[in-house]
């Protein structure tokens, strides 16, 4: 009565599976072209995204700088340093809106056959 069975084992793991299934969807080729709604949508965000962070990154430097030069006035008491390096950080601040309208200008101008080509397509 030495008789072995064969037993099979299946372990399902719902986890596994959804993680197996992400990995594989980067991995592969897209299910569906983008539509071309959906690339002019995209073309229209990619205007002003450039402009965007290059404001914010001006303007955030700006803050800093400014705030450098308050902190030797109010703390370090060297006023007249403080005072210039103050005025750099209101000026990089005060910079970062034509920063961005000039960059979102040149964008509008380099897409805008792309974007005006799409629109044209859609309206038909």
């Amino acid at each position: 009565m030495d008789e072995k069975k064969e037993v099979f084992q299946y372990t399902y793991s719902a986890a596994r599976q959804a993680e197996i299934k992400n990995i594989r969807e980067k991995y592969a080729p897209p299910a569906r072209e983008e539509d071309k709604m959906e690339r002019l949508r995209r073309l229209d965000k990619s205007v002003t995204k450039p402009g965007t962070i290059a404001a914010l990154l001006v303007g955030i430097a700006g803050t800093l700088v400014m705030g450098t030069g308050m902190c030797c006035c109010m703390v370090w008491m060297l006023f007249i340093p403080g005072i210039l390096i103050g005025f750099m950080g209101i000026a990089g601040i005060g910079a970062a809106y034509p920063l961005y309208a000039r960059i979102t200008k040149k964008q509008r101008e380099r897409l805008a056959p792309e974007i005006l080509r799409l629109a044209e397509e859609l309206l038909q």
